[in-house]
């Protein structure tokens, strides 16, 4: 989220704090918490009945493809989205990344998962829905979440995951144009021009996924909002010494 006054960079645990706990878990989140992160970054899909699991990839572990076992045919190893949000709970920062992309197995090109993400978050506490950014690299799935939220939970926010920023003007234009309040960039494509025409747009910029300190530390002194890492110890340690 955008902030003018007294500004201070979150840092945001990459599916929680993956080199100490399994990712996408509530222990991996909860280690982050304790290691000191603003906020955490998690990955959504779905079950064959609909039930949102954050999990990374389509298939899971053992091979299995996750769209075709409904959510009580899994057992361990996989966290539903609702015990993981329960962990979070009073985090500064929540990042939703809805994983629907052409090229997966799962891709839903009927957005469907949108309307499932969208009334999960909405949901959950006034305080929580505040905390939520929901991002993902297809631009339509986000798009339809914003028009979603409008209606029922307007102060869930939703940003633009992407590798690079080819236009600044450009990209800072469509996100405003759709409503969106961040953009997500891969942290090597972040310049000065990017944060300074989004910030004049009142858009964040949350990048990933840094773990190198002194590109952290670059990152930080240029002004961006958000750095989502695997090691946000480290990370917080990092600026802490500016």
């Amino acid at each position: 989220m955008y902030r003018k006054e007294k500004f201070v960079t979150l840092i945001i645990g990459h599916k929680g704090a993956p080199t100490v706990e399994a990712e996408n878990t509530v222990a991996s989140f909860a280690r982050a918490r304790e290691l000191g992160a603003d906020g955490v970054e998690l990955d959504v899909r779905r079950t064959a009945d609909g039930h949102l699991v954050v999990w990374h990839d389509p298939v899971l572990a053992d091979g299995r493809v996750l769209l075709e076992h409904a959510w009580d045919q899994l057992s361990g190893g996989v966290d539903d989205l609702a015990a993981v949000l329960d962990t979070c709970v009073g985090l500064d920062l929540v990042n939703v990344e809805i994983k629907n992309w052409p090229a997966d197995s799962d891709f839903d090109e009927r957005l469907g998962i949108a309307e499932i993400v969208a009334r999960e978050l909405a949901a959950r506490s006034p305080a929580e829905r505040e905390t939520f950014v929901v991002s993902g690299f297809h631009l339509p799935t986000i798009d339809r979440v914003r028009e979603l939220l409008d209606d029922i939970a307007p102060e869930v926010q939703t940003g633009w995951l992407m590798w690079g920023v080819d236009d600044v003007e450009n990209v800072v234009a469509t996100a405003m144009a759709q409503g969106h309040t961040a953009l997500h960039p891969f942290f090597t494509t972040v310049t000065g021009e990017l944060l300074e025409t989004a910030h004049a747009a009142k858009l964040a910029v949350n990048c990933w996924t840094c773990n190198d300190l002194d590109e952290i530390r670059r990152l930080t002194d240029l002004g961006i909002d958000g750095i989502i890492t695997d090691r946000p110890d480290d990370a917080k340690a990092a600026i802490h010494q500016r």
